[in-house]
């Protein structure tokens, strides 16, 4: 008798699906310098990309923001008072982020 060999995927089924027109957020003062960041992110794409590019203040909440809403995130490092709730609204909201240093 031969069983055959189930199919298993150890990945989400999402993560062969490549979006047109990433949503990215940045967040910070000096946003030139936040641009920077997403210079060749990521390498691997094989077309153009247009970027949905949304900017916050540096300190706003990122509460507003649906939950996976971003796919990349990049923002300044926030006050040691703001720190636990923007990583935990970070996580929230982008499936990538970044934090800079100022």
């Amino acid at each position: 008798m031969l069983c055959p060999q189930p199919l298993i995927r150890l990945a989400p089924i999402t993560s062969g699906l490549i979006q047109r027109n990433p949503n990215i957020l940045l967040g910070g003062s000096h946003q030139p310098t936040l641009l920077r960041y997403l210079d060749g992110w990521p390498k691997r794409w094989a077309g153009p990309r247009t970027f949905l590019i949304n900017f916050v203040h540096d300190g706003e909440s990122l509460a507003r923001f649906a939950s996976n809403h971003f796919d990349m995130a990049v923002i300044q490092a926030p006050t040691a008072a703001q720190l636990e709730e923007t990583v935990r609204q970070l996580t929230r909201i982008a499936k990538q982020g970044l934090i800079t240093r100022r």
